[in-house]
C-alpha cells in the first residue's frame, strides 16, 4: 500500500489524519513543519503528501516549492483553513495537486489521497 506523508504542526490533526489513513491500509509518516517535511520526504519518498499551509519554522507553501524543486513528480495536497483562498491559488500554481479544507472529513481525506496516488 502507498506511503503518505502527513504534515501539520497540530499533533491532533496529524493523529486524526494518520488514523483515517492507517485504517484504510496506508502507511503514514508524520512531520510537524515544513523543514521536517522536506527531511521526511527525502528519507521516505512517500507516494503522496497532505500538508498544512500555516506552520512555524517553514510554512507549507515554502515546503511545497522546495519539495517540488527537488522532486518534480511529488504529489502534494494542501490542507487549509477557510479564508486562505489566495494561498491555495498560489499553492496550485506551485504544483499542489489538490487541497482540503479543515476540518477534513475522513472520506474527503481518502478521496484526496486516492486521487494523488492514481
Amino acid at each position: 500500500m502507498a506511503t503518505i506523508l502527513v504534515v501539520d504542526d497540530a499533533a491532533f490533526m496529524r493523529m486524526r489524519m494518520s488514523k483515517i489513513l492507517t485504517e484504510a491500509g496506508y502507511e503514514v509518516v508524520q512531520a510537524e513543519n515544513g523543514l521536517d517535511a522536506i527531511a521526511k520526504y527525502k528519507e521516505s519518498q512517500p507516494d503522496a503528501v497532505l500538508m498544512d499551509i500555516t506552520m512555524p519554522e517553514m510554512d507549507g507553501l515554502t515546503a511545497l516549492k522546495e519539495i517540488r524543486a527537488l522532486y518534480p513528480a511529488a504529489r502534494i495536497a494542501m490542507v487549509t483553513a477557510l479564508g486562505q483562498q489566495q494561498i491555495v491559488l498560489e499553492a496550485v500554481k506551485s504544483g499542489a495537486k489538490d487541497f482540503l479544507v479543515k476540518p477534513c472529513e475522513g472520506d474527503r481525506v481518502l478521496a484526496a489521497v486516492s486521487k494523488l496516488c492514481a
